[in-house]
């Protein structure tokens, strides 16, 4: 049983797999804070003031790159786990993902994809 809570951030620019992802998310854990933002820029300045646990990063958002903001947050915070959400799954964004120490999840956002990101952030429980 998970006790703690934990803090999600959902990093996309679309508010459709925004609301995809949270839903998905409090589906499976209902005591889990979400938190939203639409950019690189604004995940970066949130992680700052909240310090979440997990991630979801979309890539392709006006401003930085979903890869770029994740590099920046991680080199300040290394123990943020980030799940990159892409439809862009081109094997460069693949190995992006691994050198920051996160995984890439395939888009659309369905309950499997939420399935690897939610095994991803809680295996090392």
């Amino acid at each position: 049983m998970h006790s703690s809570i934990k803090k999600l951030l959902i990093v996309d620019d679309s508010k459709v797999s925004r609301m995809l992802i949270r839903t998905h998310i409090l589906a499976r854990r209902p005591e889990w804070m979400i938190f939203e933002t639409a950019c690189g820029e604004d995940a970066i300045k949130f992680v700052d003031n909240e310090l979440p646990d997990y991630c979801t990063m979309d890539i392709n958002m006006p401003g930085i790159s979903g890869t770029d903001a994740a590099e920046r947050i991680l080199s300040k915070y290394p123990s943020i786990k980030i799940v990159v959400f892409s439809a862009n799954i081109q094997e460069v964004h693949q190995n992006r993902a691994r050198s920051l120490g996160s995984i890439l999840v395939a888009k659309p956002v369905t309950e499997k994809s939420i399935a690897l990101a939610l095994n991803y952030f809680t295996d090392s429980e």
